[in-house]
């Protein structure tokens, strides 16, 4: 059914229920998708040399850019990518080998360099750019380049985050029930 979805040395990528998969999206490798999940048109996503995790109700927008960091003897572990539950990722994005927890929004064309870690309940605003290692703390918003705290988030905006992902959730539903009819 997806002929966007590509093995690599004999590993291709696991999807659990109710994903949707674009069809103009290119997904390889070691890649685990949680259930509800989304990727959207015009994703890139190697899990060539380490492995991609994305959690449950995890949408992932056009255009995105998801890679890994090769492990070497200085770095056994090199840099897998982790993503969490109920994270939404903007437009463009660019990921690449860090660490993204739960209930996080990350602004479209933000870029997340390698071992950087983004804690649970943050909002990355729109071009940011996080350095390799920087860890965002929980709780705050993040904007700038290179990303800078700006300040707490509001009840409101702790609040959106689940929302946000549930939206895509009831997205995906909506193009998956498309698809089955057609």
């Amino acid at each position: 059914m997806f002929t966007s979805l590509r093995k690599y040395k004999g590993t291709a990528p696991k999807l659990g229920a109710k994903v949707y998969i674009d069809e103009a999206c290119v997904l390889v490798g070691d890649i685990e998708l949680g259930d509800d999940a989304s990727v959207w048109p015009m994703v890139a996503a190697r899990g060539d040399v380490n492995h991609i995790r994305i959690g449950k109700r995890t949408s992932i927008q056009d255009g995105t850019v998801l890679h890994v960091t090769r492990k070497t003897p200085a770095k056994p572990e090199g840099h897998p990518l982790l993503i969490g539950d109920d994270v939404t990722i903007g437009h463009k994005a660019m990921l690449h080998g860090c660490t993204v927890g739960n209930r996080v929004l990350i602004g479209m064309g933000a870029i997340i360099l390698d071992g950087a870690v983004v804690s649970d309940d943050v909002i990355l605003g729109a071009g940011s750019l996080v350095p390799p290692g920087k860890v965002l703390e929980s709780g705050y918003l993040y904007v700038g380049s290179p990303v800078k705290q700006a300040r707490p988030l509001t009840e409101a905006e702790l609040a959106f985050l689940p929302q946000s992902a549930l939206n895509y959730v009831i997205l995906k539903d909506e193009y998956l029930a498309e698809n089955q009819q057609a």
